[in-house]
């Protein structure tokens, strides 16, 4: 069962999703993209499967997407917002920031500073698309903290053999093969979709259980 609460910041109000795990030894507080709000498929595997593994989720929707604009703010704006709603939040586990594209984009740059053991970032957007040459690893370099990239094997804004090998120091990168920018894979792709959801979650546990707060998550 889910909650919702309202958080407002200088921006507008933003929309706390909440699924809690009844013994949590994490949270992890997921932004959205640029695209698509918290009901972005891999949000929603991620919200409905964690919490049965000792980790709460909390899917941030941010103002501009209650306020019905097509388009997001600048990533400063982005920024301002997570910051000022994890700064209402009192968190009794370790935190562990994320979000997919845009929302990965904010967490690997405000993670550090807010206190967060570990970024999740989902379908890092590495460059625009079509333009390689605007990376945006510089982002994923300076978190600071264990950071795991989940990307599709067919991302426009990233594909897996894009990144540099080796990759920057306390970041790992898990590829979900197939997948595009959502992470949905072809019908008939190597995986199926309910596998690619499988993929994500078990991978992230995986990463949260060696990389960020170890045995205490099962």
């Amino acid at each position: 069962m889910s909650q919702e609460r309202v958080v407002e910041t200088p921006q507008g109000p933003a929309r706390l999703q909440i699924h809690r795990a009844r013994q949590a030894s994490a949270t992890l507080v997921m932004g959205h993209g640029a695209g698509r709000g918290i009901d972005a498929p891999d949000l929603v595997a991620l919200a409905k499967a964690l919490p049965h593994n000792g980790v709460s989720v909390m899917l941030l929707e941010q103002p501009w997407v209650a306020q019905g604009r097509k388009v997001a703010p600048p990533p400063a704006t982005l920024d301002a917002v997570l910051r000022s709603v994890m700064d209402g939040l009192r968190l009794r586990t370790p935190l562990i920031l994320g979000g997919r594209s845009a929302g990965a984009r904010s967490a690997v740059r405000c993670g550090q500073a807010l206190g967060a053991s570990g970024c999740l970032a989902v379908s890092f957007p590495l460059h625009p698309p079509g333009k390689p040459e605007r990376s945006r690893l510089g982002e994923l370099a300076g978190a600071g903290i264990p950071t795991l990239v989940v990307q599709g094997e067919r991302d426009p804004m990233g594909r897996p053999e894009e990144y540099p090998d080796p990759l920057p120091p306390q970041v790992d990168l898990a590829v979900v093969p197939g997948g595009d920018h959502g992470l949905v894979v072809p019908k008939r792709g190597p995986l199926s979709q309910e596998d690619a959801w499988e993929l994500l979650v078990e991978t992230t546990l995986e990463w949260i259980v060696r990389d960020v707060v170890g045995s205490g998550v099962r």
